[in-house]
């Protein structure tokens, strides 16, 4: 055994180590906050998740597992204990896995590039071994930096930022002895092939490629369905993000689906659609300048009036089983943003925005909120966790269970 204390030591927001017990109290956190979920057992609908240990991706899995009662492929690249612990995302995948298990849910997860052809390949095995050659739904929640096109092996790198003009925008910071700093960044605007790379990244590629791949193998069902994640956000933070390489990376997730659900509806009966999620505190989204303090100012304006990532899914699985009402905007777009995007919420937080420093932040943002979310997302600042105690860093990566 590999025990140690782990103590949450960091560069900004991002943590060295993450912690395995504090991990796993979140994903139980994460499915008792699910409501009304199905009984243990029982045949539910076949699902891919690709992306499945961060973020909405987990959100999308533990709701699917615990309102929907789906089985299914998880896929996510996550890194296993080594001189360092492993990432937060193993130790989350390990405590879903065993979730699922006691609920007697059959949820495989894969850990591997979800861009190859390889990992493509082991799922479509693994969709006609083990789960009667059929996919009812896959959710696509991929956030990377880059990715090896299969085709010619050319590696693109994703970039965050604005087109056109430097962005300049104030984020928040904080000091060695946790004191907020609101500072003012500018972003260069994009230049030469970044908006191409950002969508070859970012954008449906891959989606579209995992769709046809699975399709020329006749493994999606009658009825499929298939959803991207996706964000706009508020304007406030549209320079360097929805107007910005990113934004053109999702754009052309929209574009993707518009073709993908015409395609689908005609082979299959089926649906292709992006959803919008809200703002919330990811891996993903602490790297986004402006993001933090637009986070945090959210927060203060709304409080536990928020609506959690987990929240947003079980949502979202409603509308797809058809537990609730298919809700789309005049674009065609699932939207389970509109709480964050009411005007009145978005001029509160314009108002503290605008007056926001160094010194009147701690009054106007949930600081403390936000810094536990933060640590949160790496397993500490978990309530009912003895960081003091040793605690076991090798936690194996869930086995197949026949």
């Amino acid at each position: 055994m590999s025990e140690r204390v782990i103590a949450p030591k960091s560069r900004g927001f991002l943590f060295l180590d993450s912690h395995p017990t504090g991990c796993r109290r979140l994903v139980d956190e994460m499915w008792q906050a699910v409501p009304e979920p199905v009984p243990a057992g029982g045949e539910g609908p076949v699902a891919l998740i690709i992306g499945s240990s961060a973020g909405y991706g987990l959100a999308a899995t533990i709701a699917g597992l615990a309102r929907v009662g789906i089985r299914g492929i998880g896929v996510c690249f996550e890194k296993a204990p080594a001189r360092r612990t492993g990432t937060a995302g193993w130790y989350r995948t390990a405590a879903t896995a065993r979730l699922a298990r006691q609920h007697g849910r059959d949820m495989v997860f894969l850990n591997g590039d979800a861009f190859s052809d390889t990992m493509k390949e082991q799922v479509a095995g693994l969709l006609a071994e083990r789960f009667g050659g059929r996919l009812d739904f896959l959710i696509y929640s991929v956030a990377a930096p880059r990715r090896t096109d299969p085709d010619t092996g050319h590696v693109h790198a994703s970039v965050l930022k604005p087109i056109g003009s430097p962005c300049t925008t104030k984020t928040l910071v904080f000091d060695d002895d946790g004191a907020p700093e609101v500072k003012e960044v500018t972003t260069p605007p994009a230049e030469g092939d970044d908006v191409e790379q950002t969508v070859a990244v970012m954008g449906g590629t891959d989606w579209e490629r995992w769709i046809t791949y699975l399709d020329d193998r006749s493994l999606l069902a009658e009825g499929f369905a298939t959803v991207a994640l996706s964000y706009i956000g508020s304007p406030l933070t549209a320079g360097i993000y929805r107007q910005g390489t990113i934004g053109a990376a999702k754009s052309h997730l929209e574009a993707t689906a518009r073709a993908l659900d015409e395609r689908l509806g005609k082979a299959l009966g089926g649906r292709a659609l992006t959803s919008v999620n809200a703002a919330a505190v990811t891996q993903s989204s602490t790297a986004i300048p402006g993001i933090a303090r637009y986070v945090g100012l959210l927060r203060g304006v709304l409080g536990d009036a928020m609506v959690s990532p987990t929240g947003q899914l079980v949502e979202l699985w409603d509308q797809l089983t058809g537990d609730g009402p298919l809700v789309l905007d005049e674009e065609g777009r699932i939207r389970l943003d509109t709480w964050e995007l009411d005007p009145a919420v978005q001029d509160a937080v314009a108002e503290r925005w605008s007056v926001a420093t160094s010194d009147t932040v701690p009054e106007l943002a949930d600081l403390d909120w936000f810094g536990d979310e933060v640590r949160r997302l790496y397993g500490f600042s978990v309530p009912g966790v003895d960081y003091s105690a040793a605690v076991d860093t090798e936690v194996a990566w869930p086995t197949r269970i026949n």
